[in-house]
């Protein structure tokens, strides 16, 4: 599955978990037992926010998404 850029995002964008589940079509759940298991790549902690980094995750998709080392 290929990510198609969103003109109007930049690619620095942060995501939070719903919009992850969003171009991952499944839960917010779903996305935090992949994140907790190191099956995708690790977020970034604001103080209690948690953020992904959309190009970090657009890569991560476009490579078929493979298990991040932890």
């Amino acid at each position: 599955m290929n990510v198609t850029k969103d003109p109007v995002a930049p690619t620095g964008t942060l995501l939070d978990v719903t919009s992850v589940a969003e171009l991952l079509d499944c839960s917010t759940r779903h996305v935090r037992r992949l994140a907790d298991a190191g099956k995708m790549p690790r977020p970034m902690k604001l103080g209690a926010l948690v953020r992904w980094n959309r190009q970090v995750i657009e890569d991560w998709i476009n490579e078929g998404c493979p298990a991040s080392s932890s």
